[in-house]
């Protein structure tokens, strides 16, 4: 599903314009981008949290050359599930069949 998806979604769902519904969740992405960039987090109850966490500097390896670098530390964003959003999820996950060989 991509945005455009979501936008029909919401306005199927809601009975308002997809032009509504895609000016609620611009502003709605607007102001979730805009509170964790200032380091506040953001926490949808049932859905998840959104917030900026810092990664330190670290080693690692140049996959083409295999030779050793350094990775700079850097602010990233990041999303944790909530607990229905995890329920949900787990439970729409079919177990992997073991088949005969």
């Amino acid at each position: 599903m991509n945005k455009g998806d979501l936008v029909n979604a919401i306005a199927e769902k809601t009975s308002i314009t997809k032009k509504e519904a895609d000016a609620v969740l611009s502003v709605a992405i607007d102001t979730i981008i805009e509170t964790v960039a200032s380091g506040d987090k953001v926490t949808l109850v049932g859905f998840g949290s959104f917030e900026k966490r810092e990664r330190k500097q670290r080693e690692g390896r140049n996959p083409k050359t295999g030779v050793a670098m350094t990775i700079p530390a850097t602010t990233a964003p990041a999303f944790s599930g909530g607990k229905i959003f995890k329920e949900k999820v787990a439970a729409h996950s079919k177990p992997k069949a073991k088949g005969k060989k």
